[in-house]
């Protein structure tokens, strides 16, 4: 399928989220359905890495060295067991622990983080989530991160139900002050035990997914960054390094992978990367695009990151594509004390 093929079936899609279709599907019903049967059998086959499936709580204060007399950054994790951090054992290692290290770096100044993600959760689950970050008595995060769709894929919610779910949350949070940033759907044709040509209608579903939730989320005001196989062109190289033990979650050094493509966008968002690199590169093949060849360009591209650049175009809204470069992500010593971390830590199910 082309770009041009790619890009219309995201906009149909985010079309039918925002006027309240329902019949634009990704692939086959039946196809699908053999993709989550696969992933399954797949899943019970290789086992979970992560006993119980319970998920380090890394919860707290980040960055505190910095102690510039400022008050600290919000950041807010929302979405599924990717955002969550399930396959790992130490809460360091978690996506939200290293993007908050991150942004305390970057920053120089002291990161609260707060995890509301919840393994196993769908699109749909994102109204809780957000009730749950603008319901407490604290100011509006000055960030939110989500990364949330293979469970929608997997368990065949439609896609534009799916990326209505998304733009509201993005809407919603954005009204009140927050910026965000969308780690769009990861490639379900990375998992490992998947076979052939499953792998691929996975990857298929999933792309196409990805590239209507970039959409979706830009058109109210957020960015996003395209996770695909969450490690770019060295994941097909080093598969049993950068996926965990249940061959399903990535693994501490693949989210680390993923947390270095997010970071940038992340800081970009409050202002904090470097001006020169917010123009446009050519020798990066960045540029301005309508927004649905964008999305399609990015989720064929892990990292890439996609923008709203102007109200309207030609071919109806623009963004600007944007291939950051990456940077490395350090764990910082964890916020709490390790045995009262522990005993928070969330237990639930992931698909």
């Amino acid at each position: 399928m082309s770009s041009m093929s790619r890009a219309r079936v995201a906009r149909r899609i985010a079309a039918g989220a925002a006027y309240g279709g329902g019949g634009v599907g990704l692939v086959g019903a039946a196809a699908v359905g053999l993709v989550l049967a696969e992933v399954r059998m797949a899943r019970t086959a290789v086992g979970n890495g992560n006993s119980g499936g319970r998920v380090p709580v890394a919860d707290g204060r980040y960055g505190d060295a910095y102690g510039t007399g400022e008050a600290p950054l919000r950041l807010v994790m929302l979405g599924d067991s990717t955002a969550a951090g399930q396959g790992v054992h130490r809460s360091a290692q978690t996506p939200g622990a290293l993007l908050a290290s991150g942004l305390a770096a970057v920053a120089e100044r002291p990161v609260e983080f707060v995890n509301v993600a919840l393994p196993g959760a769908q699109s749909d689950d994102l109204d809780r989530q957000v009730a749950l970050v603008l319901g407490s008595a604290s100011p509006p995060p000055d960030v939110c991160v989500i990364m949330i769709g293979a469970n929608d894929v997997t368990r065949r919610m439609p896609p534009t139900r799916s990326v209505r779910h998304l733009s509201a949350a993005v809407r919603r949070l954005r009204t009140a002050g927050a910026e965000v940033v969308v780690g769009t759907c990861p490639d379900l044709g990375t998992i490992e035990p998947v076979r052939q040509p499953l792998r691929w209608l996975a990857r298929r579903a999933s792309r196409q997914l990805a590239a209507a939730q970039t959409i979706g989320a830009v058109e109210q005001g957020g960015r996003t960054v395209s996770l695909g196989d969450l490690l770019g062109p060295e994941f097909a190289a080093n598969p049993r390094e950068l996926f965990g033990p249940d061959n399903y979650h990535p693994s501490a050094e693949g989210y680390a992978t993923a947390a270095m493509a997010v970071l940038p966008t992340v800081c970009a968002s409050l202002g904090l990367w470097p001006a020169d690199e917010e123009r446009p590169d050519v020798t990066r093949r960045e540029g301005f695009l309508p927004v649905a060849r964008a999305a399609a360009e990015a989720a064929a591209e892990a990292g890439t990151e996609v923008t709203a650049a102007m109200p309207t175009g030609p071919r109806g809204p623009w963004a600007l594509l944007k291939r950051r470069r990456r940077h490395q992500v350090e764990p910082s010593a964890p916020p709490a004390d390790p045995a009262s971390r522990e005993a928070r830590s969330r237990a639930g199910t992931s698909e």
